[in-house]
């Protein structure tokens, strides 16, 4: 291996990070587990893995070239990040009343849902796509990394996340049934609107 346990502690302390800044997974992670309880939640938790697989893969084999022959790729990313979160944001605050069983698409039974659902929320989420093909490349070299330091990456891109966001998954089902009132539930909404577009402003100047 040529990166080294230092390094791959920085790189999960990175990952820890992102995982505690708001976007579309959190978001999908309380609409299932408001909905219904951790039973919901895990399956989605499960089918993010495959985009925290997906996404560090795709940087170390090649994808992250487009970063250095397009300048303006990034800034471009960057934006159209922001303005994903805006609307999400946007979005939260006006409809802050509507009662999460309204989103089907989020809340509909059974375990494949639920792992679909946490597949094209991960395979969308431009938060995700900036870290991996913006940020990854800046805590290892490359050009120099084996199949070992490969293998090691996507294993921790895995495995932060995935405990994260098992831990939120039961974190919600505990509290859901404090958030059911309208007042809870409004408020719920209006927090998590604020910080998406708390979000929103400050990935363009990351």
């Amino acid at each position: 291996m040529t990166v080294t346990f230092a390094d791959l502690g920085l790189y999960a302390a990175g990952l820890f990070v992102l995982f505690l800044t708001p976007g579309p997974v959190w978001l999908a992670l309380i609409t299932r587990g408001m909905s219904g309880g951790f039973h919901a939640a895990w399956p989605l938790a499960l089918g993010v893995v495959i985009g925290d697989a997906l996404w560090p893969l795709l940087a170390i084999l090649g994808v992250s070239w487009i970063v250095s022959e397009f300048n303006g790729f990034m800034t471009l990313l960057r934006f159209a990040g922001a303005a994903m979160f805006w609307f999400m944001g946007l979005n939260l605050l006006r409809h802050a009343d509507r009662r999460i069983s309204a989103d089907s698409r989020l809340t509909q039974p059974g375990m494949l849902a639920g792992f679909l659902a946490g597949v094209v929320v991960i395979l969308a989420n431009p938060k995700a796509i900036l870290f991996y093909m913006g940020i990854l490349p800046g805590f290892f070299d490359l050009t120099r990394v084996t199949v070992q330091d490969i293998t090691a990456i996507v294993l921790i891109s895995i495995a932060v996340p995935l405990i994260g966001n098992l831990i939120f998954a039961a974190f919600i089902h505990k509290i859901r049934r404090f958030l059911t009132t309208p007042r809870a539930f409004r408020r719920t909404n209006q927090v998590a609107g604020i910080l998406m577009l708390l979000v929103g402003c400050i990935i363009p100047f990351t």
